[in-house]
């Protein structure tokens, strides 16, 4: 049982931390590129479309996903949890109550990384449709 525990540990929040920074690296190089791209120079707004999202998907997908990491570490940690008791192992609340915090923090985790990425997709795809607008109107569109 300790390889579970490992597991929600190092395994589904280190996946999580890994997430939580490649999307905080794509953030921020979406943001330097969609303020510095210049629309004049496209002459297709499919491409610069294209040129604008790329990668956003990547932040879309670590948001859609983070809580479902979250709460695969959950049930390992609860399953843990039961795991200890049915095999009669120390039936005091300090194991009790540790194993349901490690299954919280798995939670918790999930939604942490979650909720900024979903902030970080939205505004980034604001300011791609502000791109797009300032490509139509430098087209007299």
């Amino acid at each position: 049982m300790d390889s579970i525990r490992a597991l929600v540990d190092w395994g589904v929040i280190g996946t999580l931390v890994v997430a939580s920074v490649v999307a905080l690296a794509v953030a921020a190089e979406r943001w330097r590129y969609t303020g510095r791209v210049d629309v004049a120079s496209y002459d297709s707004r499919v491409r610069l479309e294209a040129d604008l999202t790329a990668r956003l998907n990547w932040i879309a997908t670590i948001a859609s996903n983070a809580p479902y990491l979250g709460l695969l570490g959950t049930v390992l940690g609860i399953m843990l949890t039961f795991h200890g008791l049915g095999a009669g192992d120390a039936l005091d609340a300090r194991t009790i109550m540790g194993g349901l915090a490690l299954a919280l923090k798995a939670t918790a985790a999930g939604i942490a990384v979650a909720i900024p990425c979903v902030v970080a997709n939205n505004l980034l795809r604001r300011r791609v449709r502000e791109r797009l607008v300032d490509f139509d109107e430098a087209r007299g569109g």
